[in-house]
């Protein structure tokens, strides 16, 4: 592959011209196609098999023109102290009245629900939506949102909650971020503005594309809105990353004196290698997100996968193109304040890194030992972890949302924010009335963790309500069972009452024909975190599974793909123990902008997971690839770490700040949801890049010593031999391996 690349970098610092223009008329294309040819974003939850949703399909199928999953507001009115709502009858009625755009399918008042609090003050009316919320016009949105304000300029306190008002994260500010970051880092590294803005602008080069792609595509296919979000941010991140990398050892090996054309081809041929499997251990934890078969993550995985692609194929195309302009300028431009500064500088000075790879290979042990101890340390809050999807409980102290949904649990209880629905299916029975009465009674009987049981038809209905039941029943062969928890919508106790009426169910359904489903927006919620937690595994076994045998053909070892797994899990688990920590238990809450604790985002762990693989695998490779070219080239094992790991170490350094600060800018964004995935992903790249891969990894390979390189000899005849060290440059180009300066000896 090394001789593949290299005559590719070749080739492209040649055609320099051709390859640049190839790739700014494609930036230009993708953007015209986003602005013209771009459709509707479809943001429709699907999640194949679940209850809650065969539920909402039941409802649709036998009233078409109901919309049980669609959008709704929840208003609360509350009266001034010393007066009832009943005397602000017309100014509620005339709020309801405003609310009258398109996409509205009910509006229920408060009088007519009977959701009054006992002293009279508060009331709850509920308005639907047709369609889903993050579907919603705009207008639709600013018509709920104008409608109470002749009621709050007569003294009326009136709070909109529900999932109405939900928006689209915005990420521009903290792309902003991302981008000072990484400017500062890359001028630092390099000491250079011209190497330091390569990887800057071939990042932003390949985002634009990705984007503006998954853009036009809308116009095609049905693609969420949020499929660019995680596009953006993973693309920007590794496109700097992998630029970094060719970039470095393009500069050293002009600074060794070769000519140009030739360093940008053998930069290619080794950093690119490493850079083409870490870019495919990325792409396959993304696109593996599919196996969860919740359509919105599958689409953001390769959406994100898609942009991944172009990241490396822009690093190992139209760098060595930018090269080709640049050719020997890359070691000038230096700043007056800053040092031109070679990142693989063989030197021989006994830089920072090769200080640190001196310490803990000297005391290997006891570094192995307490590096572990610290990321056990960090990782405890873990075991306490809760998941859920966020509501309005969650919201920011102060926001609308929030405040509607405090009003209605300290005048209602908490379970009001979130009711769950049973659905009695009777198609087929032979009695439905009798066999919606017992699903009641059987309902009633739960007690546990259940506030109100609200029949299909109250017990003192008159004879006209219940014929009307008994016609409706008939036609549309179900009836519905409200139930009101006495917990909100993501505690642990509403969670559990779903599970308890699904198993009581069981024995009714037998003894009525009768199918019973629960469902409601708390129990979607539910449903969604059972089944990520149930595709977990299945995710796990699935991306690193193939990435394990990715790895083993990379490094031709069997310990060093399974140290790169283990230590992978060692991150995940810091970074959910810090998430869990913050966000959950409120621990320094503040210095991120968390205004509210609460359950960890259920998505969170899967997607953290994927995320943090292939980043994770990319420092794996772009460290351990350089030891292994070392170990390749004659040195012995230990010796092989501590060289490999000093020529790798600022390099790698850089892309991991780089890399945090991307994520970071997430992390302080305004979003609850942003905020706590780029939160979870800077933290699980500080502890992977720094106690991972530079801290345990050099101790666990200098304890094995050759024994790391371990490969059977059967099977090492049957792997293919990739070569990402370069051995066959040396080969096809008649030179022998550069000779590395002798450094002084490791210490015994």
């Amino acid at each position: 592959m090394a001789w593949y690349l290299y005559r590719l970098g070749r080739w492209s610092f040649r055609h320099r011209f051709v390859v640049t223009a190839f790739w700014l008329v494609l930036l230009v294309l993708a953007g015209v196609g986003a602005n013209t040819l771009s459709g509707k974003t479809s943001d429709q939850f699907t999640l194949p098999g679940v209850e809650s949703i065969k539920a909402f399909d039941l409802i649709k199928e036998r009233t078409p023109e109901a919309s049980p999953d669609g959008a709704t507001a929840r208003i609360v009115f509350q009266a001034p102290a010393g007066s009832t709502l009943a005397d602000e009858k017309p100014l509620v009625n005339q709020t309801l009245a405003d609310i009258d755009s398109a996409h509205v399918a009910t509006v229920i008042s408060p009088f007519d629900s009977g959701s009054i609090s006992e002293d009279g003050r508060t009331g709850i009316a509920t308005v639907t939506y047709t369609k889903q919320s993050i579907e919603l016009d705009q207008a639709d949105k600013d018509v709920l949102e104008a409608a109470p304000e002749a009621a709050r300029d007569a003294g009326l306190r009136v709070e909109i909650g529900g999932d109405v008002l939900q928006e689209i994260p915005e990420t521009g500010s903290s792309e902003l971020l991302g981008i000072l970051v990484a400017i500062v880092v890359l001028v630092i590294t390099f000491g250079s503005l011209l190497a330091a803005g390569m990887p800057l602008l071939t990042a932003l080069i390949g985002v634009g594309i990705g984007v503006s792609s998954i853009t036009t595509a809308t116009g095609f296919i049905d693609l969420g809105s949020t499929a660019p979000v995680l596009a953006s941010m993973l693309g920007l991140a590794v496109g700097i990353d992998y630029a970094l990398f060719i970039v470095s050892r393009y500069r050293h090996e002009v600074g060794l004196g070769r000519e140009p054309e030739e360093a940008a081809g053998r930069a290619v041929g080794t950093a690119g290698s490493a850079v083409v499997f870490a870019g495919l251990t990325v792409m396959i934890a993304l696109v593996g997100l599919s196996v969860v078969r919740i359509n919105f993550l599958t689409q953001m995985g390769i959406a994100a996968a898609v942009t991944v692609f172009l990241a490396v194929l822009i690093a190992l195309t139209l760098l060595p193109a930018l090269f080709g302009f640049a050719k020997r300028r890359i070691v000038s431009g230096k700043l007056p304040f800053l040092k031109a500064r070679d990142p693989e500088d063989q030197s021989g000075k006994r830089t920072f890194g090769r200080r640190w790879a001196d310490f803990v290979t000297h005391h290997k042990a006891r570094t192995f030992v307490g590096g572990l101890f610290v990321a056990v340390l960090v990782a405890l809050p873990v075991t306490s972890m809760n998941l859920a999807l966020p509501d309005d409980g969650t919201a920011a102290v102060g926001s609308g949302p929030r405040e509607a949904y405090d009003l209605i649990a300290a005048n209602f209880g908490a379970g009001t924010n979130g009711p769950l629905v049973v659905v009695v299916d009777t198609q087929g029975v032979e009695d439905p009335e009798a066999a919606v009465a017992a699903v009641t009674d059987a309902v009633t009987a739960v007690k546990t963790d259940i506030a109100t049981v609200v029949p299909a038809v109250p017990a003192d209905a008159d004879d006209a309500a219940r014929e009307a039941f008994a016609k409706q029943l008939e036609t549309a062969q179900y009836a519905t069972i409200t139930v009101i928890p006495t917990g909100g919508p993501s505690e642990a106790s509403t969670q559990a009452l779903v599970d308890t009426i699904r198993t009581e169910m069981t024995s009714v359904e037998a003894a009525t024909g009768a199918t019973v489903l629960v469902t409601g927006q708390t129990a979607v919620g539910v449903d969604v975190s059972e089944a990520l937690s149930d595709a977990f595994p299945r995710y796990l076994l699935v991306v690193v599974g193939l990435a394990f045998l990715l790895l083993m053909l990379v490094f031709r070892s069997i310990l060093v793909p399974l140290k790169a797994v283990l230590g992978f899990l060692v991150s995940v688990l810091v970074s959910l123990g810090a998430t869990v920590a913050v966000f959950q238990w409120g621990w320094l809450a503040g210095l991120i902008g968390v205004s509210q604790t609460g359950p960890v985002l259920s998505l969170l762990p899967l997607l953290l997971t994927g995320i943090l693989f292939g980043l994770a695998m990319d420092y794996e490779v772009f460290l351990v690839s350089r030891m292994r070219e070392e170990w390749v080239h004659g040195r012995p094992a230990a010796e092989a770490v501590v060289h490999g790991f000093q020529y790798s170490a600022r390099v790698v350094t850089a892309a991991a700040i780089i890399m945090i600060g991307v994520f970071g800018g997430f992390a302080l964004g305004d979003d609850a949801i942003v905020k706590s995935i780029g939160f979870g992903l800077a933290t699980g790249i500080l502890a992977d890049a720094f106690l991972v891969r530079m801290t345990l990894v050099p101790a666990f390979m200098a304890l094995l010593g050759e024994r790391m390189w371990w490969l059977p000899g059967w099977l090492d005849k049957l792997l293919p031999n990739l070569d990402i060290e370069g051995e066959s440059l040396a080969r096809h180009t008649g030179e022998s391996p550069q000779a590395e300066p002798e450094l002084e000896p490791l210490s015994s």
